[in-house]
């Protein structure tokens, strides 16, 4: 059975938070722009690196027309210079979940809601040294070599391809001498449970995907990504937390001389939809409980 948007939004409870799980370019923003239209709330980022304010075409940020539509949080709002992790995103959503608007969580960064609906370790912050240590470690030896140094548990536990994720947990085991999947094992409760909430995951297969992630990638060009590259040239970093922006050190070696923007297209095309696969693979192994929609009906 095909369902329409508006027979999507008519069956999510109008007193409820509202959680949105999915790859990138699977719609879900718009999904969650029209459940605020429809019903009313604030859409709030749940995506690691739209956080940052120094890219926002690149990242794929709510676009001024957007937040006319409706009130939206957490975009944005953090400097491209300065870490943050899911601790930082989850004392930033407190406040918006006691507020008087509704909230409508959406991102496709599976930790931050995993963290908001099963609780997260206490984990003491990573003095600034042990954190540029491990950014020059992987500046200059890539992020494998401390995955080769993290405790067996935490390197069965985490995505090993992701550097972010190896940086925390190679940070985490070197100032506490405890291993990140021992303190993820002694977590605090949940701030919502699923019994609370309508908690939706985006189901968008790679062949439905893939041409959706190479239009966005051409639609951020025509719309101003190498004019924003241009402007973060001169304080350009590889080791900027905000760096992981997809496409960010192509469109920089283009401007460089050293790629061409049609190479640098293609690149950023083929880590997307790599991302977006990882991103399903989360989703399939820590959201199953979570009512599945299909892209395709959006």
């Amino acid at each position: 059975m095909t369902h329409t948007v508006s027979d999507r939004i008519s069956t999510i409870a109008p007193d409820r938070p509202v959680l949105i799980a999915g790859p990138t370019a699977s719609g879900k923003s718009e999904l969650a722009l029209r459940i605020a239209e429809a019903q009313g709330g604030v859409v709030i980022n749940a995506d690691a690196i739209q956080v940052y304010s120094d890219w926002r075409v690149l990242t794929a940020r709510p676009s001024a027309e957007d937040e006319i539509r409706a009130p939206h949080a957490l975009y944005g709002h953090v400097a491209g210079d300065v870490p943050y992790s899911v601790g930082d995103w989850l004392r930033d959503v407190e406040p918006l979940l006691s507020g008087n608007k509704r909230p409508i969580i959406i991102g496709g960064t599976g930790l931050y809601f995993t963290a908001l609906t099963e609780g997260l370790a206490q984990i003491p912050a990573t003095p600034d040294d042990i954190r540029t240590t491990a950014m020059q470690r992987i500046a200059s030896e890539g992020h494998s070599t401390l995955a080769e140094e993290l405790d067996a548990k935490t390197a069965a536990r985490i995505d090993l391809a992701n550097p972010m994720r190896v940086q925390r947990a190679w940070e985490v085991l070197t100032n506490t001498g405890k291993g990140l999947a021992d303190w993820q094992d002694a977590t605090d409760p949940p701030r919502l449970r699923l019994n609370e909430v309508t908690a939706l995951v985006i189901n968008a297969e790679k062949d439905w995907l893939t041409p959706r992630i190479e239009a966005r990638f051409d639609k951020m060009l025509e719309t101003g990504a190498m004019e924003e590259a241009r402007a973060n040239r001169p304080t350009w970093s590889p080791n900027l937390p905000s760096a992981k922006a997809i496409g960010a050190a192509e469109l920089m070696a283009v401007i460089d001389g050293t790629m061409s923007l049609q190479a640098a297209r293609d690149r950023s095309t083929i880590l997307t939809r790599q991302f977006a696969k990882r991103q399903r693979t989360w989703f399939r192994a820590r959201m199953r409980d979570w009512q599945s929609v299909d892209a395709r009906e959006l």
